[in-house]
């Protein structure tokens, strides 16, 4: 460490340094667009919608996905969802944390001042004085002291820099997580009002079974019928009774899901979710934009961007320590032997001084530490671009997935009715003696299988949009204003 009590020669040298700062390391930019990356999505134009002309794509940031299968209580529960999960306010105080971090990083561009004052009285040795001195003496001290680091490097500057991209990475992060939640509790309701019409099959056609056997059993009594149609129709309807059990088993447990998804308790949704309700609606069309969009869109990308940046500002700040590390300081103070005088012309001090900080020795170590930065921001150009094909291969298969579920889910609503309509005229056939029973079993065994497939493919449908927001981060289409 070399100082100068030079004030001029301080003041100097520091107009020096700032005339001629600059920043070491890399400046961050952007990574380029990939060459994997279509102008559109493979699935883009199959089963989609069958008006595009009147709907338009809406930014997530003005479009709650929610609302548009139009259920109220689903909408309650994502708002609840994403004011008291407990994920989400963890996420957003660790954005609060690097806001501060910030903060305080930025505190380093400014001098730091200290102000100190004391008293002090000692009694010296008669071995330790001097001729003529005073064996107890008192003295008294104060001033202020400041010193500076002289960003001529641009440490400070990158080191803030670092710090504005963590803050950005975590604001994409808190995104990306209510983005999460929300699509986790449609995703969870859905399945819930799915399992409650499924338990409702059930309880339909066990009561409806019930009947049959009464019926049969009350022919086997009067002499028309078998003891083996009895036998049968009782084991099909025990078969049917033995599906209920799992179905109540798994409305509990998706209600204690939600629960927790909204920050409860496991069991305080019991009451407001045990009464089965509509499943929410497939929505009638989407339009899914372009995967440039989409890249631009999604929060998790955005955070793996913000985190490269700041990646790449880390390389800055470890390169710096090639460089020495000048800093100004100076000291305004008072010093007197008596009390009264403090403060006095007499008794006052100062001292400037400017510092330079150079381990030039630990040279192996710096250029070991920026190999090190240079790497981590290597690794996280990687994640960033595996981040992006990860979102474009999500948006894919839920495009598709939305497509063929909602395929699906009429070829199912068709054969329901059909398998509806069979039964019921197996039924007045057995009852008029033109058909056996073993018919009107088999009638409904197939209706029962229709009717909870097509249960389960709406339920898929709803589903497949739920992921389609969740992998497109927000954006469904309204309806044009013009």
């Amino acid at each position: 460490m070399f100082k100068t009590s030079s004030l001029s020669a301080a003041a100097l040298a520091c107009t020096l340094l700032i005339s001629g700062c600059a920043s070491v390391g890399p400046d961050f930019q952007r990574p380029p667009a990939d060459s994997t990356v279509p102008a559109q999505f493979a699935r883009q134009e199959a089963g989609l919608g069958e008006d595009r002309s009147t709907l338009t794509s809406t930014d997530v940031r003005e479009a709650d996905f929610w609302r548009q299968f139009g259920d109220a209580q689903l909408t309650r529960l994502v708002q609840q969802a994403l004011q008291g999960n407990h994920d989400v306010r963890a996420a957003i105080a660790r954005l609060e944390s690097a806001q501060a971090l910030l903060v305080h990083s930025q505190m380093d561009r400014l001098p730091t001042v200290k102000m100190a004052g004391d008293a002090t009285q000692q009694k010296l040795s008669i071995d330790q004085l001097s001729p003529g001195q005073a064996r107890s003496t008192r003295a008294y001290s104060a001033g202020i002291a400041a010193n500076w680091e002289v960003d001529w490097v641009g440490r400070v500057k990158r080191a803030i820099e670092v710090q504005q991209a963590e803050v950005q990475a975590s604001h994409a992060d808190v995104a990306a997580l209510q983005v999460l939640i929300a699509a986790q509790v449609a995703d969870t309701y859905t399945q819930l009002r799915g399992a409650q019409w499924r338990l409702r099959i059930a309880q339909a056609a066990d009561q409806n079974q019930r009947d049959t056997l009464q019926l049969v059993e009350r022919r086997f009594a009067a002499g028309s019928g078998t003891a083996l149609d009895v036998t049968r129709a009782r084991a099909q309807l025990n078969s049917t009774q033995a599906r209920i059990p799992p179905w109540h088993l798994q409305v509990a447990t998706l209600e204690h899901r939600l629960a927790v998804l909204l920050g409860l308790s496991p069991g305080a949704l019991i009451a407001q979710l045990e009464s089965p309700g509509a499943l929410p609606k497939v929505p009638a069309s989407l339009t899914p934009g372009t995967p440039a969009e989409l890249l631009r869109r999604r929060p998790d990308l955005a955070a793996a961007e913000a985190r490269l940046h700041a990646a790449t500002a880390r390389i800055g700040v470890v390169t710096a320590d090639l460089f020495p590390r000048v800093s100004l300081g100076g000291v305004l103070g008072s010093f007197t032997l008596a009390g009264g005088d403090l403060f006095t012309g007499s008794s006052a001090n100062h001292r400037a001084f400017l510092g330079i900080d150079w381990s030039f020795l630990d040279v192996g170590r710096v250029r070991a530490r920026i190999a090190a930065s240079e790497a981590g921001a290597a690794q996280a150009l990687a994640q960033y671009q595996q981040g992006v094909l990860l979102a474009l291969e999500e948006a894919e298969n839920a495009l598709i997935q939305t497509q063929r579920t909602r395929q699906e889910w009429v070829m199912w609503g068709a054969t329901s009715v059909q398998r509806d309509e069979a039964e019921a005229l197996a039924q007045r056939m057995y009852r008029g003696g033109t058909l056996s029973l073993y018919e009107v079993l088999d009638a409904q065994r197939e209706q029962l299988i229709a009717q909870e497939a097509q249960a389960q493919s709406q339920v898929n449908a709803v589903r497949s949009n739920i992921a389609l927001y969740k992998a497109l981060a927000g954006g469904w289409p309204r309806p044009s204003d013009s």
